[in-house]
């Protein structure tokens, strides 16, 4: 029992690891530059990280154009994850996913998956983490974020 118990302890102790080097990786939605965690702003029920004291404030100047890297951040950060279909808002099958820069994100049949990767890959991330899609297919995550 002892020894589950210490296993128990290594593997919590690698998963807190590998979920503080991750949150270190996340770039910055308006530069794309590496994010810091002391460069934050509130958005949705969460907070984007960005790389220096300029960026939120363009941030907040024009929201709406980096809507889609904040959103897929917030995945990547572990705030939010995905629940639906990002295309018709159906329960996802696993077995159709795709890798989206670091992400994967899985629809709910082989046809939405064709149209998705038939697309460019600027508007594959806003077929994925756009805000209308992002509304309908992403919940936030009860768990402890990244």
């Amino acid at each position: 029992m002892q020894r589950i118990s210490s296993i128990a302890v290594v593997i919590a102790s690698l998963c807190f690891c590998l979920s503080a080097q991750a949150a270190d990786e996340l770039k910055c939605p308006v530069s794309g530059k590496p994010a810091s965690k002391d460069h934050a702003a509130k958005y949705k029920d969460g907070q984007v990280f960005f790389c220096c004291d300029n960026c939120p404030k363009a941030f907040a100047e024009n929201t709406k154009k980096f809507a889609t890297k904040a959103n897929m951040q917030l995945v990547e950060s572990g705030q939010y994850k995905q629940t639906k279909c990002p295309l018709s808002g159906e329960a996802v099958d696993a077995s159709t996913a795709v890798k989206v820069g670091d992400l994967s994100v899985s629809f709910c049949c082989d046809k939405c998956k064709a149209k998705f990767e038939a697309a460019k890959e600027k508007k594959q991330l806003n077929m994925a983490f756009g805000d209308k899609v992002f509304a309908k297919a992403f919940e936030k995550n009860k768990v402890a974020a990244k």
